[in-house]
């Protein structure tokens, strides 16, 4: 019953990990860029009670006794699928149509990684995103523009007060990773590379399996609320059972400590 009791209970702690999650995920629901993510397990050790194999007679072998351990967290994984794809008109909001990342220089020096493209203009006329961290390669919309195009090869142009044709100011890269699960999630829509996701790989939007960009446009969280209620109704009963499973291995500890001779 002492087993019963903590291989139950690590199947409580799973379901709150992954309530934890779900909860994270329901919270994104309207982030921009945001990725969901899913909780993987695993299950522990066996405790071998009867080897699987031993012979039983000299020509029949025996089935084997082996008895769970529990659960465990294997992993937390975030799932690029694409989301919506919102119309916003806004000059600076561009979404990636495919894969990639926007680069942003961040406050260490070090590059991040991000599906968000709502970015503005700071005083320097820099576009940054909504924490002011600056667009790689850096951008500079002049003073006196008063219209910004952003072609689907990331090319950025103005037209500006007083001149007729439209001047080049930059072009957008984007990086890709051969595993984009191996980011490292650091919050305000920025990831950064690790081991596991390997290093960036960098071009031009709509080349070499990169998405393109399309200007007045969000994309918006991958988090489905429907699958998201489901997956939480799912783990709130699993959560449940675990406690029955509990409360079961109580109630028959307690009965065999009021054994009488």
């Amino acid at each position: 019953m002492i087993r019963a009791l903590w291989t139950a209970a690590s199947g409580m702690q799973a379901q709150q990990l992954n309530m934890d999650v779900i909860a994270n995920n329901l919270a994104n629901v309207n982030t921009a860029g945001f990725k969901k993510s899913r909780a993987d397990f695993q299950d522990l050790m066996y405790q071998n009670l009867k080897t699987t194999g031993a012979p039983s007679t000299s020509t029949t072998q025996t089935a084997g006794i082996q008895v769970g351990l529990g659960t465990k967290a294997a992993a937390v994984t975030k799932l690029f699928t694409a989301g919506n794809i919102s119309q916003t008109g806004n000059q600076l909001d561009i979404s990636v149509e495919g894969d990639g990342f926007f680069q942003i220089q961040l406050p260490d020096g070090t590059t991040g990684y991000s599906r968000a493209g709502a970015f503005k203009r700071d005083n320097q006329g820099r576009i940054v995103n909504s924490d002011g961290y600056p667009l790689l390669p850096a951008i500079t919309i002049p003073s006196n523009a008063t219209t910004i195009n952003i072609g689907n090869d990331g090319t950025v142009s103005v037209l500006q007060a007083g001149i007729p044709t439209a001047t080049t100011v930059g072009n957008i890269q984007l990086a890709n990773f051969s595993n984009p699960s191996g980011l490292s999630s650091m919050g305000h829509n920025i990831y950064q590379a690790t081991d596991s996701s390997g290093t960036a790989t960098t071009g031009t939007p709509g080349q070499n399996g990169l998405g393109s960009t399309a200007q007045g446009m969000l994309e918006m969280s991958n988090v489905s609320i429907m699958e998201e209620m489901v997956n939480m109704i799912v783990s709130q009963r699993a959560y449940e059972t675990n406690s029955k499973a509990v409360q079961a291995s109580d109630e028959m500890l307690k009965q065999a400590n009021e054994l009488k001779r």
